[in-house]
């Protein structure tokens, strides 16, 4: 077989057929094991009835013996009554006198008794296996052909001394004779019974498994409807144009909850597409502006280059790439924190050290603003300290953008979380517009951000590094200014080394 060629399967590949296969293959270990207990409990059974129905007749031949009767030849059980002292058999029957009347007795003989046996009672009797000789004085003719077969035997002896002459006379034999009563059992019946119902059940059986897989492979085959149309639907979606969705069936099984489940998928598929495509739409605006700028000057000033003040363009190209370069390294962030899952490092960071050290470095240049930090203890978190830096020192230039006079950071132990709080006495922000400032290249003021070098992306950059460490960074409200506050789980104090 070629290497590239498939290998074929012999396992279906449709549900459909899967579970047809599967709910035949269970039905089919339910019926066997059916079958098998059946089987054995019908061969018992019959074993038992061809069994009572011998005893009850040897019984009866005790009883006709006892009266001097000798039993007749029809009999729905084979039976031979003998005697010592004589050569044939005193009676037989049903079978058993296929054998010539004429010639010795089939079974053996008993021992001669001078008394009357201990347990001569008319329910004891005694069983054991005794083989039927072959003769050639035997012809079934129609009948079962016991001849060489081994068969259970039932048998009572009689000691013919408690009867009477007349009654032994009657029967044949002398008066101290022992005469002993068989019955074969006969296994026959049984086996034909077995045999029948055994035919019964693999016919029912055979009718029972196509019926079951029929059912199972219509009942999946409507049961999976609802996916299909889900298949087809979904089909269509693509990533640009995610609006399609799944009908929600009412029936209120697992359908139901997998069409909710899609359609929530879709949802936030198509929100993450709309996020993009605003994503790529601002940053290219964003891009757009500096550029523009930084193309215009430059452009005037090779058009007129004797009337250029070129220390002046080299001022306004430099800020504009600063400002391309700052773009470009938020974008870069964003994009790494988009990809990689939220979680805190095993490094331990003192957050109230890094403001201190954030208040005495950070560069208040262009005008007067008193920034200072208040904290109480160590207050340690898990996770980078240069994304800790960023996240506070966004944090910062965001207020230190519009602050009036003064900005206060404070740092807090609350139990297991690490409270740190950056508020500035600017003029705060609209309370319908607290979670809209932390959004992508959202500014409330676009001509103060962008004149003041903001690129919109500082809170939402901080807001990710919260959640990247496990912690919330949220807007609280404050009557004067506005106050950010990011809650982090506290970290143990680590052993000094």
């Amino acid at each position: 077989m070629n290497a590239t060629e498939p290998r074929r399967r012999w396992w279906p590949r449709s549900v459909r057929a899967r579970a047809a296969l599967a709910a035949a293959a269970t039905a089919a270990a339910v019926l066997v094991g059916i079958g098998w207990w059946v089987h054995h409990e019908v061969y018992g059974q019959s074993k038992r009835i061809a069994e009572e129905q011998a005893r009850k007749h040897l019984l009866a031949l005790v009883d006709q013996l006892n009266e001097g009767a000798v039993p007749g030849r029809r009999s729905a059980v084979p039976y031979e009554v003998v005697a010592t002292g004589r050569r044939t058999a005193v009676a037989s029957g049903g079978g058993m006198d296929d054998f010539d009347p004429g010639a010795r007795h089939v079974l053996p003989a008993p021992s001669a008794l001078s008394a009357p046996p201990d347990d001569s009672a008319d329910w004891s009797y005694t069983v054991r296996p005794l083989r039927i000789p072959v003769r050639h004085d035997y012809n079934p003719g129609s009948g079962v052909d016991m001849a060489g077969g081994t068969y259970p035997v039932m048998y009572i002896d009689i000691w013919a001394g408690e009867l009477s002459s007349a009654k032994a006379a009657a029967l044949g034999v002398t008066a101290d004779a022992t005469l002993r009563a068989y019955v074969v059992v006969l296994p026959d019946t049984a086996e034909a019974i077995t045999r029948t119902t055994d035919g019964l059940l693999l016919r029912a059986g055979i009718v029972s498994l196509v019926l079951i897989a029929a059912a199972a492979y219509f009942t999946v085959r409507i049961a999976l409807r609802p996916v299909e149309a889900i298949r087809v639907l979904t089909a269509s979606v693509t990533a640009s144009d995610p609006r399609e969705r799944v009908t929600v069936p009412a029936t209120g099984h697992e359908i139901t909850a997998l069409a909710t489940t899609i359609n929530s998928t879709l949802q936030r598929l198509d929100n993450a597409a709309a996020q993009q495509r605003r994503f790529v739409a601002d940053a290219a605006h964003e891009l757009r502006s500096p550029l523009t700028t930084l193309l215009a000057s430059l452009e005037v000033a090779l058009a007129y280059p004797e009337r250029t003040d070129w220390p002046a363009v080299a001022t306004t190209a430099a800020r504009q790439t600063r400002r391309l370069q700052d773009l470009a390294e938020d974008l870069l962030l964003l994009a790494r924190l988009d990809t990689r899952t939220p979680t805190a490092g095993p490094e331990t960071v003192d957050l109230a050290a890094l403001a201190s050290r954030l208040t005495e470095q950070y560069p208040l240049t262009e005008r007067p603003l008193t920034l200072s930090c208040d904290s109480t203890a160590p207050a340690h978190a898990h996770g980078n300290p240069a994304e800790y830096e960023r996240l506070l020192r966004n944090l910062i230039d965001n207020a230190a953008r519009h602050a009036a006079h003064r900005i206060q950071i404070t740092v807090r132990n609350q139990g297991d979380r690490v409270v740190l709080t950056v508020h500035d006495d600017g003029p705060g922000v609209p309370a319908e517009d607290a979670e809209r400032i932390f959004e992508r290249f959202v500014r409330l003021d676009d001509a103060r951000s962008r004149d003041q070098g903001g690129t919109g992306l500082g809170l939402a950059i901080a807001r990710d590094l919260a959640h990247r460490h496990r912690g919330t960074l949220t807007l609280t409200p404050r009557t004067l200014g506005a106050c950010f506050q990011l809650r982090l789980p506290r970290a143990p104090t680590p052993a000094k080394k």
